[in-house]
Formats: structure tokens, sequence, C-alpha cells
């Protein structure tokens, strides 16, 4: 039963034991260092992201703006940190602009019944062209002592920023399974007209998930700048492909209603494994890329095939 209930959760952690294995076979090197220490810290910021990208796709919803709402996010955090302000209300400030993004996209996509993948490919382009007007890919510099790594040290440092990824992971994720604001996210994700019926409001759901998406990416953002002395305005180019890909191949259905967070946790670090495991195998950096679009495509499919099999399956 238990094996049933998390297939797709064991066979990501059966690729990503796969890919070890060849690496010690092939590349071994890889093993030598601090390869994972490296991989855990970057991915923090991405695990974030996958858990506001679950709560999204679990409600039957997309968000494809989120690598845009990140480079704004980050922008926002130097500025901020540059102004003078203490590193918390740094924070704070940055995760609210990250919410407000979030609910602008909810408002579209829940008050006017617009479909997600327009309304976020929209707000995508708007908030990238309008950075690229705004900054012309200039970095924020002169940034204060206590922004990089928290004003720790890069060993304390890296520590809180794997640290708040990881306690937020495991407040989502007890939430999901025992509050009923994670039932109710559930129950929308399968099907919006029972869950209204049962008195649920699909559309207040909609709008809570992205705007808690957005305060997840601006919260990510702000882990990620923290590592750096600048902030780069290109920092979260790509993001949405990287996170959609953990997240469904962490076994999500992109149809909404299935799926846990332990799924795209491990999927974001075989995800962040596979771009450092390409250079040790001697393969082009652009695969890595090519492989997120596969391994997306190759999850739907999968998606598919099983509710096709499984036509009466509850879900």
């Amino acid at each position: 039963m238990i094996l049933t209930r998390f297939r797709r959760e064991i066979s990501v952690a059966a690729a990503y034991a796969l890919l070890l294995i060849l690496l010690l076979i092939f590349a071994p090197t890889f093993f030598k260092g601090n390869q994972f220490h490296s991989i855990l810290v970057s991915s923090a910021p991405i695990v974030v992201a996958a858990i506001g990208m679950t709560l999204v796709i679990l409600a039957r919803q997309i968000d494809i703006s989120i690598g845009s709402q990140f480079c704004v996010c980050g922008i926002a955090a130097g500025l901020l940190a540059r102004s003078g302000l203490p590193m918390p209300a740094v924070a704070i400030g940055t995760v609210l602009l990250g919410a407000a993004f979030g609910a602008v996209n909810g408002a579209f996509i829940a008050g006017l019944g617009l479909p997600s993948i327009v309304v976020t490919l929209a707000t995508m382009v708007i908030l990238r062209e309008g950075l690229r007007w705004w900054r012309e890919g200039e970095f924020v510099r002169d940034l204060p002592p206590e922004f990089q790594w928290f004003g720790l040290g890069q060993d304390r440092g890296q520590m809180v920023v794997v640290g708040i990824a990881l306690v937020v992971f495991a407040a989502f994720a007890w939430g999901l399974r025992n509050l009923r604001a994670g039932r109710t996210v559930y129950a929308t994700g399968s099907d919006p007209e029972a869950a209204f019926l049962a008195g649920i409001q699909p559309r207040r759901v909609t709008l809570s998930v992205f705007v808690a998406m957005g305060a997840l990416v601006g919260l990510a953002a702000m882990l990620h700048s923290a590592r750096f002395a600048v902030v780069d305005p290109t920092a979260g180019t790509g993001l949405e492909l990287a996170v959609i890909a953990a997240v469904v191949v962490g076994g999500v259905a992109i149809s909404g209603g299935r799926g846990t967070l332990v799924g795209p946790l491990l999927g974001v670090w075989l995800m962040a494994t596979i771009g450092p495991a390409l250079v040790f195998f001697r393969a082009e950096a652009h695969w890595e890329k090519a492989l997120q679009g596969a391994v997306i495509l190759l999850a739907v499919a999968a998606d598919g095939f099983g509710r096709v099999r499984r036509p009466h399956a509850t879900v």
C-alpha cells in the first residue's frame, strides 16, 4: 500500500540513486571535495520556490512568472539593504513584494476567471522587460556587510539558508497533511465543483495559493541574494523551468489534486545534481535545460498515461 501510494517519490529516489551510481562508475572525482554541500546550499532557494509551485499545481493552476518575480524581488532586497534597513526588515519587505506579485496573478485568475498560463505569461514578460528597462542589466552593488550571508559569515550563513528552507518545507508539508487549509487545496485541485458543494470557496483557495507562491518566491530570492556580495538582475532566468520540472518529476499531478512535498524535494535535489554531473560527464552545459524540458514532458506523459489506464480511479 505504501509502495503504491508513494511510487513516484520512490521512483525519483531510485533515479537519483542511479545517477549517483553512474557518477561513481564513470566520474568518481564527483565525490571528492564538497559537491554535495554546494548542491544543498545552492538548491535551498529552489526548494522554497518549489513548495509554492506545488501548492499552485495541486490547486490545478500554473505559474510561469516566478523567474521574473525572483529577479525583481532579488533586486528589491539589494536596494532595501543598501538603503540602510536592518536585515529582518529587508527580508519582510522582499517577502511582501513577492506576495503582492502573487496577489496580482491571483486576482486576475481567481477574480476574473482567466487562465493561469495566460496571466502568468503576461506578468512574466511585464516584470522581465520592466526590470530590463529599469536596471539595464546593472547589478546592485555597494551592499552593507550584513547582507551577504546575513552578516554571519559563510559557514554559519550557509547553515541558516539551508535551515530556513528545511523549516519552511517541514511547516508546509505538515500543513498540507494536517490542516484544513491543506485539504482544501487538494479538494480544489481534484474537483472544484465538488469542493464548492462541500462548502469550499475554490476562488479563495486559488487566490491564496498564488499569494503563498509569491511570498515563497520572495523568500527564495532573499535566500539566493544573500549568498553573494552583489545582486544579479538575471539571477532568476530559467527558474520556472527548473521548479516545474522538479515538482512534476516529484509526482505532483499537473492535473491537480495529487502529490506530496517529499517528491518535489527529491526532484529539486535530482535536478540540482544533473548540472554538476554533466560537467563531470564532459557534456555541454546547454543539455541541462534540454533535460529539464524532457523531464517535464516525460512526467506529464506518465501522469496522463496513468489517468488513461485508471479512468475510474479517485484522486
